[in-house]
C-alpha cells in the first residue's frame, strides 16, 4: 500500500520523523489470523520482533538521562498506529507489553524494574493486565477479588476475565480487594508471576477477531508483600494512571487500522471498473471517499494533540486522552464500514483485508472505557471545570 509519512503537524520532532520511518518498516513475522493454538507461539514472535527492532521501547520505557522514568506518548501513538496498520495482533502484543508493565516503571519498586523490565522491552518476556472480571467492566471500583495479608503475604482469591495474555503472559499486575476503605480506595495492585501455583486459566473466549483471551482465578494464590505495586489501597490510581498514558494510544492504533482500510479502498476505487468506467470517477464515491479522509486526520488530531499535552504538559491529560479513544476508535468504525460497502461483496467476504479490519477495530469502542465512559469523563471534567 501507500508509504507512509508521519502526519505533518507541529506536534513532532525528528526523533518522532525517524521512529515513524522505522516503524512504518516493520513487518509481521505471522502474516495470517491465527487459530487459539497458535496465540503462544505467535505472540512470542511478534514480540521478539517488535523488541529486536526498538519497537517495544516507547511503550516499556527506560530510566533517561536524568535518572527518570518517563514515557514519550508521541512516540508511543506513532508506533501504535504504524503497527496496527500492519497487523491488529501485532498491536495487541504491543499494548500489553506496556499496560502490563505501565504500573511497573511508574509506581514499582528499583528491584521491580530490575526484575521485568528489560525484559519485557527486548520481547524475550510477555506482560499482561488482570483487572476485568465476571461482574465489573469498566466500573472497577467494585472489584471482589480479595487479597488478605497473612504475615509477609496477601492470599489472593477471586476470578478475573477477558484477560489479554491470559495463560500466555509471564506476569501479570493483578488489582485485588485489600480493604482499607470502601470502594475505589480498597484496592492494591500486585505483581503475579505466572508460575504462581495459585494461578489457573480457563477455557480461551473467542472473539469476533482472533485475540489472546481467558478467564483467571485466583486460589489461595500467595504473593510476597514486596510485590505490591506502590502502596497498599492505591492499586485504583496505579491502574487509572496506566490507562491514561495509554488510552490516547488505543486511539491511535484505530488510526492506523482506518488507515490501513482507506488505502485498500483508495487503490480499489481506482481500478474497480462500474458502469462503463472507473469505480473511482462515481461522485457518490468520491464523497464517500472524502468524508472517510475527513475522519481519519480530524481523528488522528485529536489523538496526536492529546499525545502532546500529556508530553509537554505533564498532569493526568485524562480529558484529552478521553477525547482521543473516542474520536479515533469512532472514526476507525465508519471509515472501515464505508470501506466495506465501497467493497461491495467482496467486503463481506470472508478472509477479505476489509472484512478482517471490520472485525477487528470493532472492539476498540469498549475496551479501555467504552464509548460511553469516555463521553462520561469528558463531561464531567467540563462541568467541573477541569477543562
Amino acid at each position: 500500500m501507500s508509504e507512509w509519512h508521519l502526519w505533518p503537524w507541529p506536534f513532532f520532532e525528528a526523533a518522532h520523523i525517524e521512529l515513524a520511518e522505522r516503524a512504518a518498516a516493520w513487518k509481521s513475522p505471522v502474516d495470517h489470523e491465527v487459530s487459539e493454538a497458535e496465540f503462544p507461539t505467535a505472540c512470542r514472535e511478534i514480540a521478539r520482533s517488535l523488541g529486536d527492532a526498538g519497537l517495544l521501547a516507547p511503550a516499556v520505557p527506560s530510566r533517561d538521562a536524568e535518572g527518570r522514568w518517563n514515557i514519550d506518548v508521541r512516540s508511543l501513538c506513532i508506533v501504535r498506529e504504524a503497527v496496527a496498520y500492519e497487523s491488529a495482533l501485532a498491536d495487541a502484543v504491543l499494548a500489553m507489553q506496556g499496560i502490563g508493565t505501565g504500573a511497573i516503571w511508574m509506581h514499582g519498586s528499583e528491584e521491580h524494574k530490575a526484575r521485568y523490565l528489560d525484559r519485557v522491552r527486548r520481547g524475550e518476556a510477555i506482560a499482561a493486565f488482570a483487572l476485568t472480571e465476571p461482574t465489573t467492566g469498566s466500573d472497577v471500583a467494585s472489584i471482589t477479588t480479595t487479597a488478605r495479608r497473612e504475615g509477609d503475604h496477601y492470599i489472593l482469591d477471586g476470578e478475573k476475565t477477558f484477560i489479554s495474555n491470559a495463560g500466555i503472559a509471564d506476569h501479570y499486575i493483578v488489582v485485588a480487594r485489600t480493604g482499607e476503605a470502601p470502594g475505589s480506595r480498597g484496592l492494591t495492585a500486585f505483581i503475579v508471576d505466572a508460575d504462581n501455583p495459585g494461578v489457573e486459566y480457563g477455557a480461551p473466549i473467542e472473539l469476533m477477531a482472533p485475540h489472546p483471551l481467558a478467564p483467571m482465578s485466583f486460589r489461595n494464590c500467595r504473593v510476597p508483600g514486596t510485590d505490591v505495586i506502590g502502596e497498599a489501597g492505591r492499586g485504583f490510581g496505579v491502574a487509572m494512571a496506566t490507562f491514561d498514558v495509554f488510552r490516547t494510544s488505543v486511539g491511535a492504533a484505530s488510526v492506523g487500522m482506518g488507515r490501513r482500510a482507506f488505502d485498500e479502498t483508495l487503490a480499489h476505487v481506482r481500478t474497480r471498473k462500474l458502469f462503463g468506467g472507473a469505480m473511482a470517477q462515481i461522485a457518490g464515491v468520491q464523497t464517500k471517499i472524502a468524508d472517510m479522509s475527513i475522519d481519519l486526520e480530524t481523528a488522528a488530531l485529536a489523538v496526536y494533540r492529546a499525545a502532546w499535552v500529556k508530553d509537554t504538559a505533564g498532569g493526568r491529560g485524562t480529558r484529552e486522552a478521553s477525547m482521543a479513544k473516542l474520536m479515533g476508535s469512532e472514526a476507525a468504525g465508519r471509515v472501515i464500514d464505508s470501506a466495506v460497502q465501497l467493497f461491495g461483496g467482496l467486503g463481506v467476504t470472508r478472509g477479505s483485508i476489509v472484512e478482517q479490519l471490520y472485525r477487528e477495530v470493532r472492539p476498540t469502542r469498549i475496551y479501555e472505557g467504552a464509548s460511553e465512559v469516555q463521553k462520561l469523563v469528558i463531561g464531567r471534567s467540563l462541568v467541573e471545570g477541569k477543562g
